[in-house]
């Protein structure tokens, strides 16, 4: 007879699956606008919290990552700067369609920058999805004593079109955070009103029969019996 000593002793494993990490959501947004109304400079200061005062024009196009907290979700957001230039225009164009953010730039000092702007949405009409979500931007509000565009010039062009408008200084840091949240909340709110769309109904999806509906499968049970 083996003693106890000599019984296997099993244990009660339980195994629990490692949790992977979310991935952040990814959401592109695009700046166009007329060269020289500071398109690279908000990037900068939003992205890298920088600014310089020499201007380098952008060839073609660049961009620079973000992460950001919304509603207890990480964010990343691919902020692509676009080159102002005609000779540019098909290059820049090519990133409109997989864009879900573009911001609309123009220089408060410049008229012909906010002239444009009716030129820049036709483009994005043209070559961009056609819910995306826009916003104007008025930058260099930190010169006002050589402002040649209200303010509200700039509102009503927004109210026109149905887009959000601010004013931004990239130079002061003005407003340049408060826009770019407001348009990636804006985004996201609109995705996740698609994902509700396209979920199935609570309830595993079951349909409710009425009373009608009720009698004729009753009669057809009864038939097959």
């Amino acid at each position: 007879m083996s003693s106890d000593m000599d019984s296997p002793v099993y244990q009660d494993v339980t195994t629990v699956p490692e949790s992977k990490p979310v991935a952040p959501l990814t959401i592109k947004v695009l700046i166009i606008g007329d060269s020289a109304v500071g398109k690279t400079s908000l990037m900068f200061r939003y992205c890298d919290n920088t600014y310089s005062p020499i201007f380098i024009s952008t060839i073609g196009i660049d961009f620079k990552i973000r992460t950001i907290e919304l509603d207890g979700k990480k964010i990343k957001l691919q902020i692509w700067d676009t080159a102002g230039q005609e000779r540019f225009r098909t290059i820049t164009t090519a990133y409109y369609r997989g864009a879900m953010g573009i911001m609309l730039v123009y220089d408060i000092t410049n008229e012909k920058s906010f002239d444009n702007i009716r030129n820049w949405i036709r483009n994005i009409e043209e070559h961009a999805s056609r819910d995306v979500e826009k916003m104007i931007l008025g930058n260099k509000c930190d010169m006002n004593d050589k402002r040649q565009v209200s303010k509200e010039r700039g509102e009503q062009l927004a109210i026109e079109h149905g887009i959000k408008f601010m004013e931004t200084s990239a130079k002061a840091s003005i407003n340049v955070e408060e826009a770019f949240f407001t348009l990636a909340r804006d985004i996201k709110a609109k995705m996740d009103r698609k994902l509700d769309a396209s979920s199935p109904p609570k309830g595993g999806g079951g349909r409710k029969l009425t009373s009608n509906q009720e009698q004729k499968k009753s009669w057809w049970k009864c038939a097959i019996l």
